[in-house]
């Protein structure tokens, strides 16, 4: 038989699983019980992102995986970047480091993160406190976009309207990495302690971005968590570029 704390660390975002010190079995049972019936993709919990702890986690939350990967798919592009739900403005402040012909941008919904970013040295003009689903950012304002492990914890509704306000606001390409169900089924809506987040398949992502970028391609990423598996999704704006406005693709 499953043990509770199986099934609850399986459900359960590793940055949220390792930042429990110390889990009760008893507890594990209750809320593994409430995480069946509450499984309302209509709902998101935002409260979460003005957790001290929880921005504390995000400060190291990609070190080795995510942050390396998109530091190889940013290295030829040029221009203005925005990092979509871009938490304490850490991937930020390594790819500014790095690369000197972008400038890159911030915007995520708590401004205890976007604080925690500014305290970091990033201009305080670059960075916004918004919806990622409205950013009331002008059209096509940005050469590129890129997100981390952000999408998958919005509603339904949620991810369509942002894939769509990108599209809007960013004029070659966007990159976004999900963690996606390495089963490969539609596992659905799953909500435990903090965070709840779709864990479903390759083609269920496909069809959302495909609503509103001519070429998506996928590519695998060595991150892994539970029952995901991260993959990266390298959506196209146009089949065709000017090659005197970008060096990429």
């Amino acid at each position: 038989m499953v043990s509770y704390k199986v099934v609850f660390k399986q459900l359960c975002p590793p940055v949220v699983w390792n930042s429990l010190k110390f889990v009760n079995n008893r507890v594990i049972s209750k809320i593994t019980r409430r995480v069946r019936k509450m499984r309302n993709p209509a709902k998101q919990d935002l409260g979460i992102y003005w957790n001290k702890a929880f921005a504390d986690k995000l400060e190291n939350w990609g070190e080795g995986t995510v942050w390396n990967e998109v530091q190889f798919l940013l290295a030829n592009c040029r221009g203005r970047i925005l990092d979509i739900a871009c938490g304490t403005g850490k991937t930020i402040d390594i790819l500014s480091k790095k690369f000197s012909g972008v400038v890159i941008y911030g915007c995520d919904i708590s401004d205890l993160l976007i604080e925690r970013a500014v305290k970091k040295g990033i201009p305080r003009e670059r960075l916004k406190v918004c919806d990622v689903t409205n950013t009331d950012y002008d059209d096509n304002y940005f050469d590129y976009a890129y997100s981390i492990g952000s999408l998958e914890h919005f509603t339904e509704e949620g991810i369509v309207s942002a894939i769509k306000e990108c599209s809007r606001i960013v004029k070659i390409a966007a990159f976004h990495q999900i963690p996606i169900s390495e089963s490969g089924e539609n596992e659905g809506w799953v909500k435990c302690a903090g965070q709840s987040y779709f864990n479903n398949n390759l083609e269920w992502w496909i069809n959302k971005f495909k609503q509103y970028h001519d070429v998506v391609y996928i590519l695998d990423s060595v991150w892994t968590g539970g029952s995901q598996i991260g993959k990266w999704f390298i959506c196209l704006k146009h089949k065709e570029f000017n090659p005197k406005e970008s060096i990429w693709p």
